[in-house]
Formats: structure tokens, sequence, C-alpha cells
């Protein structure tokens, strides 16, 4: 293996998922900080909510070309023969999972940044993307039935092992992509805490995507 190429590519995926889409939208077309309006989150939802459709859509839309972009990043472990091709899924894992590190603490914003769905949905296309786009389906089902962000995003997240799991179209040979599906849907609620809370206390603000501030 070469060490060298695939610590540089792990720093790269990090760097990649700590560029902070909403953060620095908001700054130069909008002048103000996101996470200082809304939920307080850096995200794609609270800058719908903020700032309207169009930039939430940008926002949604790089978030999640990020997860993609450094899960992809191990492709070039192979071109390079720096892994085994059967260790590929493997190292998609880690890069994806160090893009959704720097989306919840990049190190350009001091660590302070969003919750991590968009660029995990990313980082699920380009491992799985069948799967993927049905977690997609389900959060839209859930979003549209419940309105609630947070709900449909935690839903989406348990349906993706829960599919490799049970369905056979979709059950991996490397039983690894299920274990981290699980460990990612752990990530997920773990950021959503608060979501949580609010939801349990029937105080969880609903979706009403496409409407917030113009410009």
């Amino acid at each position: 293996m070469n060490f060298l190429l695939i610590a540089a590519l792990a720093v790269v995926a990090y760097l990649i998922g700590s560029i902070c889409t909403a953060v620095w939208l908001g700054k130069a077309y909008y002048g103000i900080d996101i996470r200082k309006h809304g939920s307080g989150n850096s995200g794609a939802t609270n800058t719908f909510r903020v700032l309207g459709k169009k930039p939430g859509t940008v926002v949604m839309l790089i978030d999640i070309f990020k997860g993609w972009a450094a899960t992809s990043l191990a492709g070039l472990l192979i071109i390079f023969d720096a892994i085994p091709a059967s260790n590929l899924v493997i190292f998609q894992l880690l890069f994806g999972a160090l893009a959704v590190v720097g989306h919840i603490f990049p190190v350009y914003e001091r660590f302070k940044g969003g919750k991590g769905v968009a660029t995990l949905l990313g980082m699920m296309l380009a491992i799985q993307p069948e799967v993927a786009l049905v977690c997609m389906v389900i959060f839209v089902v859930v979003l549209f039935t419940s309105r609630y962000v947070s709900l449909g995003s935690m839903i989406a997240a348990l349906a993706f092992p829960m599919l490799l799991l049970l369905h056979p179209r979709f059950h991996p040979d490397n039983p690894i992509l299920i274990i981290f599906g699980f460990v990612l849907f752990a990530v997920v609620v773990l950021t959503h805490r608060k979501n949580i809370n609010r939801l349990i206390a029937g105080e969880e603000s609903k979706a009403n995507i496409g409407i917030g501030r113009k410009k």
C-alpha cells in the first residue's frame, strides 16, 4: 500500500468536506452569517429557511457533490495501484466519512459546521447509487407527509443500512458497508439531538421549503 498517497487523499477528503457552502454563500452574496439566523445551522435546510429556494438548492447540491467527490477519491488509489481492488469500498467509506466529519467540523470555520446529511447523501451516491436514490425517495415521502426535515433525514439515514441488510438486490459482498451504514445513522442521530428533543416536545419547526429571504 502507498500510505503517503492514502494519507494525502484523506486530508484532501476532509478539506473538501470542510468547504462551508452555506456560510460562504451567505457572507459573499447576502452579507450575513447563516449560523446567526434561523436554526443557527450552516446546512441546506437553514439556507432554504433564511435565504430562500435558490440559495438553498445551490448549497444542497454543492454539499451533496462534496460527499460524492471526496468518496470518489478512493478510485485514484486503484488507478495508481496503491491498494488492492478488493479494498476499494473500505477507502470509499474512509474518505466519505472524512468529508462528513469535515462538514460537521470544518477547519475553515473554527470547526463549527452543519449536520452532514447532504454530504452523507453524496457519499452514498458514490458507493451505492441505487440505494441512495431509494433513500432520497423515502426522505421526500417523509418530508411531505410530516413536513419535518430532521425526521426525514434520520429515517432516510436508517433506511440505507436496512436496505443493504434486508433487500437481496442491494446486499453487498462486503458486510462492512452495512456496519458502517449503522454507524453513520448513529452520527446523524447524534447531530440531530436538539431536533429530537423538539420533536418529542412538539416544538420542531415544520418545513416550508422555498419560502424565505429573497434577494
